[in-house]
């Protein structure tokens, strides 16, 4: 199973070296944020597998971060708090969480978490993939094993860069993706250029498959942020 990438959000330095050490020494990748505002860009921006979360940040607290990236994406939060109130834990897990630990807690249980998690990603993730080799969405067909996407049932002439955008936006419909997140999976970077260039590529696959490309009925955009298909 290959090490998830975990975005550390702690502005308590021993806390957040102790979480960090763990993650070291059992070979995860990981990012880190000490307040609130830098824990959302960088969850838009590298997109983790997990992320750890404190409650007590110095700029916002942990409950509006969860709402924040709860607005655009489904990535597993895990809540590490030295509140240890019911009503706090159930602010965070209404919020949007999937796991609360309160503090202090032990390193092997921090792991131990971490493993469930990543098991649980790991059953979604083969899931889909073994149920979801042609999806439908309304008049739009992709067979992702033929390599080949309909309209009303006609063949679309897609270029491969058109095709991975639509399979991409497709395997998260509903999701908002950044632009970030779209440019590094479709070119493997995430420059000014690229983003300029998902601009274009994404205009002339909506020509494709919109009826009306101003008003769309598949790919919503959202300003400043990305793009989201719509489920039809």
């Amino acid at each position: 199973m290959n090490k998830a990438i975990v975005l550390v959000v702690e502005d308590d330095t021993a806390v957040r070296n102790l979480i960090t050490t763990t993650l070291e020494t059992q070979h995860y990748h990981y990012l880190i944020a000490s307040n609130g505002e830098t824990a959302i860009l960088q969850a838009a921006s590298h997109n983790p597998d997990i992320v750890l979360l404190d409650l007590g940040l110095p700029d916002l607290d942990g409950v509006t971060v969860i709402h924040k990236i709860r607005s655009w994406s489904a990535m597993p939060i895990i809540v590490i708090s030295a509140r240890s109130e019911d009503t706090d834990k159930i602010e965070a897990l209404d919020a949007g969480a999937d796991d609360y630990m309160t503090k202090p807690f032990s390193v092997e249980e921090l792991l131990a978490r971490l493993r469930v998690t990543q098991r649980r990603l790991a059953a979604m993730q083969g899931m889909m993939t073994a149920s979801q080799t042609v999806v439908e969405n309304g008049d739009l067909k992709i067979d992702y094993a033929a390599g080949c996407a309909y309209l009303q049932g006609e063949e679309l002439h897609l270029t491969p860069i058109e095709y991975k955008l639509l399979c991409l936006l497709a395997k998260n419909m509903g999701k908002v993706l950044t632009h970030t997140y779209i440019t590094k999976e479709i070119w493997g970077s995430s420059w000014d250029n690229d983003v300029a260039s998902l601009r274009v590529f994404m205009a002339t696959l909506r020509k494709k498959i919109e009826k009306s490309p101003n008003s769309p009925q598949y790919i919503q955009t959202h300003i400043g942020i990305g793009y989201r298909m719509l489920k039809v």
